[in-house]
């Protein structure tokens, strides 16, 4: 059995953890919303037609926000369409995904799925072929108590007191060519800025995210965050990172080393962001909203052929990845890598909740299932809320076809209110067992240790509708002789330890 060594102390702290790090994400694409949070009709649906399957695995998955309504969606997007009588919505092209949108589902009734679904909302607006005054104006219907013009609608429209939006997106990457509306650096923190200054004049307790770069790939990664938040830094509060990751090449010791990249990529934009701070002078931090985030690359080849046959189409089978095991075991070092930049990583959000790229799955009509990936996030989310721990880490190392010195075991510890510890690691070696020797002497004895176990002998193992199951945690016997825990090949592990 290999070996492993995680030492913590509890007075080395990274950072108290903002439970939005637990966030996700709804748009309009695909069948995310239609069949997916919303199918009128369906066995399970409530009055207002949202799925009560898929509101229950929300609910288990403890979410605290959801971005909506995008995305790339949002940037051709105009918000009054998805208000006011469902019969006088306008049914729009969107040009971001080939598709049509029938504004069935809008602000409204998204803010009560919300509410129902026990999460804030954090709503993106259009920066893409609309500016600061639209920006201004959605700000005022959602937020306003009333007395003015668009407030004043929004009471009409049904909702007496406001819808209390606290967390604003300024557009959604805004450096991609493919976004309708796409501008420069300077361009984008121009408009940004001002649109943060009259939403925030507003609102004074709102607070907003401005667009970084959409992946390190892009050519303008750095010279873009740089530029824009030299416009904009004083009246932004966090600034966007989203990353995702794939296996093309089924090289699953590559695949399971990403995880390095997110971090370099995190800590690459946190020291942009303090070198404008310096230029600046300001006195403020900029944070960082990681809304973006997941496996995705199973799924682009069948949605060129739906592009092909069904152009235009409404709620289409799009981006729909099925999750296999090893996807897991990267989102829950996805995880751990947030976690250990939780003083700088402030929001994130897996992209996305239902059917598109998302750890729920729906059959229309049918039922709703846990994907792989849903285990680790609400593994994390459940007990993942406190302070992060410093951890130092001993680990064997190896090389892959893209990253150097990965470790075999990587792990993130989380220290309670009530002082309890909180390990969560993944075991990297596909065919050896760990051992894991754990140091908390500076925290007493533990009467408890629980350890949960999700792991599958099959790398490519997924959970269907008839076997919703297959790959589900398992708690084993936690032994934890001379403060020793085994880690089984292949595993995503979660360790708890109470007084």
């Amino acid at each position: 059995m290999k070996k492993a060594k995680l030492i913590l102390d509890r007075d080395y702290v990274i950072s108290p953890i903002d439970k939005r790090i637990y966030g996700s994400f709804v748009e309009h694409l695909g069948r995310c919303v239609y069949t997916g949070i919303y199918e009128p009709g369906h066995p399970t649906a409530d009055g207002e037609g949202f799925r009560g399957d898929v509101m229950k695995l929300v609910k288990e998955l403890n979410v605290p926000i959801v971005r909506y309504p995008g995305g790339n969606f949002v940037s051709g997007f105009n918000w009054e369409d998805s208000i006011g009588p469902r019969e006088n919505r306008p049914r729009r092209l969107d040009l971001a995904w080939k598709t049509t949108e029938p504004n069935e589902v809008g602000l409204h009734e998204f803010a009560s799925w919300a509410r129902k679904a026990r999460t804030d909302v954090m709503y993106a607006i259009n920066l893409g072929t609309r500016g600061p005054a639209d920006a201004q104006r959605v700000v005022e219907y959602a937020n306003h108590q009333g007395g003015s013009e668009l407030s004043d609608m929004r009471i009409r429209n049904g909702a007496k007191d406001p819808l209390g939006i606290k967390l604003w997106c300024l557009g959604n990457e805004m450096d991609g060519p493919w976004q309708t509306g796409h501008k420069t650096a300077f361009e984008y923190g121009r408009i940004a800025n001002e649109a943060a200054k009259m939403m925030k004049w507003t609102d004074s307790s709102i607070e907003v995210v401005a667009c970084g770069s959409s992946s390190t790939e892009m050519p303008t990664f750095g010279e873009w965050e740089y530029a824009m938040l030299s416009e904009c830094y004083d009246n932004v509060d966090y600034v966007s990172l989203h990353r995702y990751y794939g296996n093309p090449h089924n090289d699953t010791p590559d695949f399971l080393a990403s995880s390095m990249n997110l971090d370099s990529f995190i800590r690459t934009v946190a020291s942009i962001c303090d070198a404008v701070k310096g230029k600046t002078r300001s006195k403020k931090q900029i944070n960082l909203s990681l809304d973006e985030w997941n496996v995705w690359y199973h799924s682009h080849e069948q949605d060129q052929e739906l592009y092909k046959r069904k152009p235009w189409g409404t709620a289409l089978p799009l981006l729909e990845d099925v999750y296999n095991f090893e996807d897991a075991l990267l989102v829950g070092l996805m995880l751990i890598t947030i976690l250990k930049n939780a003083d700088r990583v402030k929001i994130a959000c897996m992209a996305q909740l239902v059917n598109v790229i998302a750890p729920i799955m729906t059959r229309p009509g049918g039922g709703a299932w846990a994907q792989t990936i849903y285990w680790p996030l609400k593994q994390a989310s459940e007990l993942g809320r406190g302070v992060s721990l410093l951890p130092q880490i001993h680990s064997e190392k190896s090389d892959t076809r893209h990253y150097t010195d990965v470790p075999m075991v990587d792990a993130a510890a989380v220290m309670g209110d009530d002082g309890s510890v909180t390990v969560f690691a993944v075991n990297r070696d596909l065919t050896e067992n760990a051992e894991l020797e754990m140091d908390l002497r500076s925290f007493g004895t533990f009467t408890k240790v629980t350890h949960s176990v999700l792991h599958h002998d099959d790398v490519k193992a997924v959970n269907t509708e008839e076997n919703p199951d297959n790959v589900r945690p398992v708690t084993v016997e936690a032994d934890m002789k001379e403060g020793k825990i085994c880690l089984p090949a292949a595993s995503w592990n979660v360790i708890h330890l109470e007084k």
